[in-house]
């Protein structure tokens, strides 16, 4: 249910941000839209689903389990009414101090483009805060097992957008038409909270309470959530860090760096957090001793790292080696060219080396929140960002020239950090919690058969790709992209792959 709904909200994304690509391209409105919208989402990103997954998910939940139903509607009341209290501070707080925060994170925009995001960073701070206010109806509705709405529910959110692009984007210059997009993002998030509040009031009974008897459980959420905004605000940093060095690219790497993330974003997001978030509220649930819990907790996570393994390995390497298939069928339209789409594949390829890494890390750190343990994840996650901060610099800022490169590779530089230090995180996540419960991980047979099953489709996707040539993008990625999915599922059922076994077997059981 949760990679349905993440399947459904992120494609209408993509078909989002392909016509923001066709209208737009990679211009100066659109690196201005970019990076406006990433400052005041640290918002959602501080604040929102990471934190409150890490920290209200396991008390709530917990207190469900224990049949205390009563209990854990007054907390997320109150947990509710200290997060609006801390949105609505931080939007009056970001809407004044605009101008500082663009010239932090876009220190490289001078003139008109930087006045543009300072305008569009105003409009879109409302919008930030009403998406917090959507992570914590998805807190509630996960950990009463409602998972479809609470995922499906940003499909609201891109609708928005699409219709204020469509609406305006034949008639208005690119200046003019990114503030009706921000405008559109504003709408689309109350949307986004209006759809889930319903089934919220619903399991709660209302909004309005007390505190009374579960002022302890209200202070263990707000103890675990102080170490969950740390962790994300020093990634937020990192982010926000990569932002101020692609500033100083040429024009487009902002927008390019955004259309790439995209893209990322959709495994990361459809298989690493739809299993991370599908387990957390049942680790959290995990009873017993320790070393009964820790056996509990070490078969979940077994099995949650192979179901992400087996759709991560071969996504991987579609990005890295098929990846101007994936980019051009998506945005290659309008202003987006043709050399967009090799610029933008480099950009995809130096992040989704890291791929793996990231998705299996997010089921880690789901497995420490499950222990009430927010201060490991957030020290790893300094670690990475100061590692992150400098072999990005060096490798945007720096590396091309020594390699002979054009300034506006850095960007890919960018993303090749991005994956290095993804990799560190990772093995200190790992390392650290295999010596709490032991080791979770797969057979080395596994991986190796999903490697082997990944080289023959890119090898069957790579032959078609020389026979159809210079076909236009769309109709060549229907005939390169499904062949390679086939072939890794026919490769995977051939090797006895069980998840594979397991796909075809509900495959076929339906109608």
């Amino acid at each position: 249910m949760v990679a349905l709904g993440i399947l459904l909200s992120r494609v209408v994304g993509l078909v989002r941000t392909r016509i923001f690509g066709h209208y737009l391209g990679t211009g100066d409105a659109a690196d201005a839209f970019t990076t406006a919208f990433r400052i005041p989402n640290i918002l959602q990103n501080l604040l929102g689903e990471g934190a409150l997954s890490a920290s209200f998910i396991p008390v709530y939940a917990g207190l469900l389990n224990r049949d205390d139903p009563e209990s854990a509607r007054r907390v997320a009341r109150a947990i509710g009414a200290i997060i609006s209290l801390f949105v609505a501070i931080a939007v009056a707080l970001g809407v004044f101090a605009a101008p500082l925060l663009t010239d932090l994170v876009a220190g490289g925009f001078e003139g008109e483009k930087r006045a543009l995001t300072i305008r569009l960073v105003r409009i879109l701070f409302p919008g930030a805060a009403l998406l917090v206010l959507s992570a914590w109806c998805l807190g509630i509705l996960n950990s009463h097992r409602r998972f479809f709405l609470s995922y499906a529910a940003p499909v609201s959110w891109n609708v928005a957008m699409i219709a204020a692009l469509l609406g305006w984007g034949h008639r208005s210059s690119a200046e003019q038409l990114v503030y009706y997009v921000a405008w559109g993002s504003v709408a689309g998030s109350l949307l986004q909270v209006l759809v889930q509040l319903p089934m919220v009031l619903k399991v709660l009974g209302g909004l309005a309470g007390s505190m009374r008897g579960v002022t302890q459980h209200v202070g263990m959420v707000m103890h675990n959530f102080g170490p969950a905004v740390l962790g994300r605000g020093v990634v937020q940093i990192s982010a926000y860090v990569d932002t101020l060095i692609a500033s100083y690219l040429p024009t487009g790497g902002q927008s390019s760096l955004g259309y790439a993330l995209t893209l990322y974003n959709l495994p990361v997001s459809l298989f690493g957090m739809s299993v991370s978030a599908a387990e957390l509220p049942e680790m959290a649930g995990g009873e017993g001793a320790d070393a009964e819990r820790a056996t509990y907790l070490r078969d979940r996570l077994r099995r949650g790292l192979r179901q992400i393994a087996f759709f991560v390995v071969p996504t991987t390497w579609a990005f890295v080696l098929l990846g101007h298939v994936v980019v051009g069928a998506l945005y290659q339209s309008g202003r987006f060219t043709s050399a967009d789409t090799n610029y933008v594949w480099a950009i995809l390829a130096g992040c989704s080396v890291g791929l793996l890494a990231t998705t299996l890390g997010r089921l880690y750190s789901s497995t420490f929140y499950a222990l009430q343990d927010t201060r490991t994840p957030s020290r790893f996650a300094l670690v990475r960002v100061a590692t992150n901060v400098v072999l990005g610099w060096f490798l945007a800022l720096h590396a091309p020239a020594l390699l002979g490169l054009e300034e506006r590779w850095g960007a890919a530089g960018l993303t090749i950090a991005f994956s290095v230090t993804g990799w560190l995180e990772f093995t200190l996540l790992r390392r650290t919690l295999v010596g709490r419960i032991g080791s979770p991980e797969p057979d080395r047979g596994y991986l190796w058969r999903l490697w082997l099953a990944t080289a023959a489709a890119v090898a069957v996707a790579w032959g078609l790709l020389l026979v159809v040539g210079d076909l236009h993008p769309i109709p060549r990625a229907v005939v390169i992209l499904p062949a390679f999915g086939l072939t890794y599922l026919a490769m995977t059922t051939a090797l006895k792959v069980p998840e594979a076994q397991a796909l075809l077997a509900r495959v076929r059981r339906r109608p």
